[in-house]
């Protein structure tokens, strides 16, 4: 390999895995105005990768595409207007592949300055490689209608990746935070992560012990909004948000006079169309919650990135902990 030539992941048309994922060799990409180029040395690999792949979420393909937003690297080159100062900082990604053929899963990737963010001296490159859209999907789910500081937060799903940071977050944010998960794996994952209150969501009772913690609700981060509303509503009243993440297979019907007596607030999150400045803010917030040692990686699954397939389908598979591809 040449030293203008990197090895990168691409697929130029959505399908499974094992049919449009391939690495190959191509041209290292150079920073262009208001972009750095980072050598990537672990990029991780979210739900909303395998969705952009497989077509179920299409997008746009400009000859090839490079998987994969989140990542963890050195800025080694930048563009004009970019501080020269920034080569070789250490620093994780955002949205990398949003609009920009140059994904993570490569051994440079290229973005614009903003969306690579130092990384602080006492976080590992395995928490970093985690951050991106978990960690700002899960702030916005919390932040976006104010601060969560003494507030009762209820997180749908605590083992996941979006669910574990925003058990971190809320918590070093000062709330008190109840969650939900599917087994003792993830219950002890969950209470790892800080929870205050672990519930089986298969338990007979698990609506009372929610409603033993608090009668209402303040924030709901949910990703399963037609299977869980029900038990939403019932821990929900005025200056209740629920707010989800995540789409299921079939649109829930909304039962919409029990959320009119409940005078709840519903709100849908997808970081594609976040504002800039908030996604700013979470970038700084959840650098001052990594500052702060309030942050930590969940189990870490190591592929090769010559076995980016089998990383993808592990993630289609619904592996517990955090996939990721390391960058030779």
């Amino acid at each position: 390999m040449t030293a203008t030539l990197m090895e990168a992941a691409t697929y130029d048309r959505h399908g499974p895995a094992t049919e449009v994922l391939r690495v190959v060799e191509i041209e290292r990409p150079e920073p262009g105005p208001g972009e750095v180029r980072v050598r990537m040395r672990l990029s991780g690999v979210n739900p909303t990768d395998w969705k952009a792949r497989a077509g179920s979420t299409p997008r746009p393909i400009d000859g090839f595409q490079i998987p994969q937003h989140d990542g963890v690297g050195v800025i080694d080159a930048v563009g004009a207007g970019v501080d020269a100062g920034r080569v070789g900082q250490r620093v994780w990604t955002f949205l990398a592949a949003a609009g920009n053929r140059w994904g993570t899963a490569a051994q440079w990737s290229v973005v614009p300055s903003r969306q690579a963010v130092p990384l602080p001296d006492g976080a590992s490159d395995e928490l970093g490689a985690c951050l991106g859209v978990p960690a700002m999907t899960a702030h916005r789910c919390l932040f976006a209608d104010s601060s969560v500081d003494g507030t009762n937060v209820l997180v749908a799903g605590g083992a996941g990746a979006v669910g574990h940071f925003a058990i971190e977050l809320a918590r070093f944010s000062g709330a008190r935070v109840a969650t939900t998960v599917s087994g003792p794996q993830k219950a002890e994952l969950a209470r790892q992560a800080g929870a205050d209150l672990v519930v089986n969501y298969h338990d007979a009772d698990a609506a009372d012990q929610l409603r033993g913690f608090a009668a209402q609700m303040d924030r709901i981060v949910e990703l399963a909004l037609g299977a869980n509303l029900e038990l939403d509503l019932s821990l929900s009243g005025p200056g209740t948000h629920i707010v989800d993440y995540a789409a299921e297979p079939h649109d829930p019907v909304l039962p919409v006079r029990r959320c009119m007596n409940a005078n709840v607030t519903l709100r849908f999150v997808l970081l594609y169309g976040v504002p800039a400045a908030a996604m700013d803010q979470a970038a700084a917030d959840v650098t001052r919650a990594l500052q702060a040692g309030a942050l930590t990686a969940l189990p870490i699954i190591r592929f090769p990135l010559d076995e980016i397939v089998a990383a993808h389908e592990a993630v289609e598979r619904g592996a517990v902990g955090k996939v990721v591809v390391e960058i030779p």
